[in-house]
């Protein structure tokens, strides 16, 4: 108690730490604080933080679950980067943004809850998060970045709440309505036929390893490298 900040890398490497409670006093966990602490099973963040920082659980892979306080408003790039041993994660309403690579190769994630107060989803923000079966995006969302859900093997849902002014869902496909580009397929996709779509974009179907056939509709006119 007392210890208002974390610094930048503080318990970088200690992989024999199972349990770390960190106190109420602390306002600021620095940048990969925790990288490679592959043994911590569990953490519990205070409502004093705002912000999780880049990397801040990098390569945790034993961490198993964690909640992020109401307070938190930012998840930031490659916080829980190769945190192979989360299964599921509840983002909270505070959040309007994650970061780029945030969730990156957590293979073991099978479900994630985005709120309707997140804007921005970055690049690769749930890449190779090979069990995650399906997503769904609220109206609230209004950037995408590239190759966000990439080789996200198991996905089998797409959803787009209605009123999502930027991006839209059909046939368990995520499409960038101005540009009709399918973005992201899964496994379960049935590409619509009614002109929404006329371009599949890079990467759009990669990893998607138990799609057995696919209908390219009429409309399509180009199809982006490594798509398929």
């Amino acid at each position: 108690e007392g210890t208002e900040k974390l610094g930048d890398y503080a318990f970088f490497g200690c992989s024999s730490i199972t349990i770390i409670t960190i106190p109420d006093s602390v306002t600021s966990i620095g940048r990969y604080a925790f990288i490679g602490c592959s043994s911590i099973t569990s953490i519990t963040i205070p409502d004093s933080i705002t912000r999780i920082s880049n990397g801040a659980f990098s390569d945790c892979s034993g961490l198993t679950g964690i909640t992020i306080p109401n307070c938190v408003t930012s998840i930031g790039d490659k916080a829980f980067y190769g945190c192979k041993g989360l299964t599921s994660i509840t983002i909270p309403d505070s959040v309007t943004s994650i970061g780029d690579k945030a969730f990156y190769g957590c293979s073991g994630l099978t479900s994630i809850t985005i709120p309707d107060s997140v804007t921005s989803i970055g690049r690769s923000a749930f890449e190779y998060c090979s069990s995650l079966t399906s997503i769904t995006i609220p109206d609230s969302v209004t950037s995408i970045g590239e190759e966000a859900f990439f080789c996200c093997s198991s996905l089998t849902s797409i959803i787009v709440e209605e009123g999502n002014i930027v991006y839209h869902s059909a046939g368990n496909c995520l499409i960038e309505t101005a540009s009709n580009t399918l973005i992201t397929g899964s496994n379960n996709s049935v590409i619509p036929s009614d002109g929404s779509v006329t371009s599949i974009g890079d990467y759009a179907f990669f990893g998607c390893r138990s799609l057995t056939s696919i209908t390219i509709p009429d409309s399509v006119t180009s199809i982006g490298g490594y798509a398929f």
